[in-house]
């Protein structure tokens, strides 16, 4: 049961990065003028690392492959949204108790992605297939 729950893990803490980074790509636009309105410099060019960001980390946690730097590039990924698309407007009249639901839903996601740092994949990732488990099976 445990070996099933492991790529369950992965695809479904992966699937909101991944769903975001799209959204992004076809909402670019809207998406890098409303990173422009909170002050945030080069927004285009930030917005594509974003992008990048979420649909590698994403991938990697998906597939199992290379998942600590997947996860990495999420963890760095959700602290800069949350401090400076969430965090900053929780006193907000209008915006503050949906920006306290974002930031707790993101410290959240961040705790899985600091797990998955931490330990790896688990099982059926690519991460656990290696040269030397292939020449051993073909050595039988």
């Amino acid at each position: 049961m445990n070996m099933i729950l492991h790529p369950l893990a992965r695809i479904l803490v992966a699937s909101i990065f991944i769903i975001s980074g799209l959204g992004k790509i076809f909402g670019f636009a809207p998406t890098a003028e409303m990173m422009g309105n909170v002050g945030f410099p080069a927004p285009e060019f930030f917005l594509i690392g974003a992008i990048a960001f979420e649909l590698f980390g994403g991938l990697s946690l998906i597939l199992g492959f290379q998942t600590r730097i997947g996860a990495g590039l999420l963890i760095i990924f959700v602290i800069l949204a949350t401090l400076i698309f969430h965090a900053p407007f929780i006193t907000d009249a209008a915006r503050g108790q949906a920006e306290i639901v974002q930031t707790l839903k993101n410290l959240a996601i961040l705790g899985a992605l600091v797990k998955f740092w931490i330990d790896g994949a688990g099982a059926f990732a690519l991460d656990n297939l290696s040269v030397v488990n292939f020449t051993k099976h073909a050595e039988a």
